[in-house]
C-alpha cells in the first residue's frame, strides 16, 4: 500500500513550479482549496474504498477463543467519473479556465495527458496568471489496498477484529502507518426458539480505520489522514467446504490534507499553511463472495458492488 501511495503522490507533485510564482492570497485561499479537493478526491474515495473492504469473509463469529490472521487485497476499480472534474463557475470566478472540465489525479480530462490550462484571477490585485494543472502521470484503472488483521471471538458469539502496521519507511520521505477496529456480532442468537432454526448465519458487522501519510517531495512536506467507516449486515451459509457469503451496508470516509505554506501548484503559490477536510464520501454497498475451507486455512474471494467497484480476494488461518 505504501508503494501505491507514493507512486500517486509522486505523480502529483510532478507540477511544482520552477522559476517565478504568483501567490494565492486573502479570500483566494478557499477556492484555491475547492480546486486541490477536486483533483485530490477521487484518489482519498478510492483508498477509502479499499479500507473499508476486507473485513469479512463469513458471517458466523468465531466461538470463545477461536482466532484468525487474514491477509487481503482489495482492488479498487477507478470509474469513469472519478477521472474528471467540472470547472465552469465552481471556484468562484477565481480558478478559471477555457475547458469543461480537468482531469483529476486519477485520470485524462479533455485536454489529454497536457494537463488542464487554468488561470487565476487575483481578486486583490485584479491580475491574472496562467498555470497548468498536473499531467496526468498516473492514468490507471485500479488501486490495490493490501490489509493484513488478526479476529479473536469473545463471549455472546461476538468476534473482534484488528489491523494495524507501525509507521513504516518507504525511501526516504515517505511513511505511513494504519490502525483499525472491527466488530462482528451474531444476530440470530436473540430470537427465540426460531433463530437457532434458521440454516444460516446472520451478523451485523462494523469496523473503522485510520491510515497516516507523511511525505516530503521537492522540499514540500504533504500529510494526508484518512478515516473509513464501514457498516454491514452480512449472511453466510457453509456447505462442505465451501462457504457462500453476502453483505449490505453503509460506507463513510473523510480525508484530512495539510502542506506547508508557499505549497506550489505550476505558476501560483497558497500564501499560508493549506489544511482541509474533504467531504465525507458517503455510500451504499452491497458485495457477494465464496469462502474455500481448508482445514485450518481460509481462501476467499468476493467483489463488492458501489460507487467504486471492489474485488477482494484473501488468504488466511481460521480456527474455531
Amino acid at each position: 500500500m505504501k508503494k501505491y501511495l507514493f507512486t500517486l503522490l509522486a505523480g502529483l507533485i510532478g507540477f511544482i513550479s520552477s522559476g517565478q510564482t504568483q501567490s494565492i492570497i486573502g479570500n483566494d485561499i478557499a477556492q484555491g482549496e475547492k480546486l486541490l479537493e477536486a483533483y485530490f478526491t477521487p484518489m482519498a474515495e478510492s483508498f477509502s474504498a479499499g479500507l473499508n473492504n476486507g473485513w469479512y469473509n463469513t458471517a458466523k463469529p468465531h466461538s470463545f477463543g477461536g482466532f484468525d490472521i487474514t491477509f487481503s487485497a482489495n482492488i479498487v476499480i477507478i470509474p469513469s467519473a472519478a477521472k474528471t472534474f467540472k470547472i465552469g463557475n465552481a471556484f468562484g470566478g477565481v480558478f478559471t479556465s477555457n475547458e469543461n472540465e480537468g482531469q483529476t489525479i486519477l485520470g485524462v480530462g479533455s485536454t489529454g495527458s497536457n494537463g488542464t490550462i487554468m488561470e487565476y484571477n487575483n481578486s486583490t490585485t485584479n491580475s491574472s496568471t496562467q498555470f497548468t494543472m498536473p499531467s496526468s502521470a498516473i492514468m490507471i484503472r485500479a488501486i490495490p489496498i493490501q490489509t493484513i488483521q488478526a479476529g479473536i471471538g469473545l463471549i455472546k458469539k461476538t468476534a473482534v477484529d484488528v489491523r494495524y502496521a507501525p509507521r513504516l519507511e518507504y525511501g526516504e520521505k515517505t511513511s505511513i502507518d494504519i490502525f483499525g477496529i472491527g466488530v462482528k456480532h451474531d444476530l440470530l442468537q436473540w430470537i427465540p426458539v426460531a433463530g437457532d432454526a434458521i440454516p444460516m448465519s446472520l451478523s451485523l458487522q462494523a469496523g473503522y480505520t485510520s491510515v497516516n501519510a507523511e511525505l516530503e517531495i521537492y522540499e514540500q512536506n504533504i500529510s494526508l489522514n484518512t478515516k473509513a467507516t464501514t457498516i454491514n449486515l452480512v449472511a453466510s451459509k457453509r456447505l462442505l467446504m465451501v462457504t457462500g457469503y453476502a453483505g449490505i451496508g453503509y460506507n463513510s470516509a473523510t480525508t484530512t490534507f495539510a502542506s506547508n505554506a508557499n505549497f506550489k501548484l505550476q505558476g501560483v503559490q497558497f500564501d499560508e499553511k493549506v489544511e482541509m477536510k474533504f467531504e465525507s464520501n458517503k455510500n451504499v454497498r452491497a458485495n457477494i463472495g465464496l469462502r474455500l475451507n481448508i482445514t485450518l486455512v481460509t481462501i476467499h474471494a468476493d467483489y463488492t458492488f458501489s460507487e467504486y467497484p471492489t474485488a477482494t480476494l484473501g488468504l488466511g488461518v481460521s480456527f474455531r
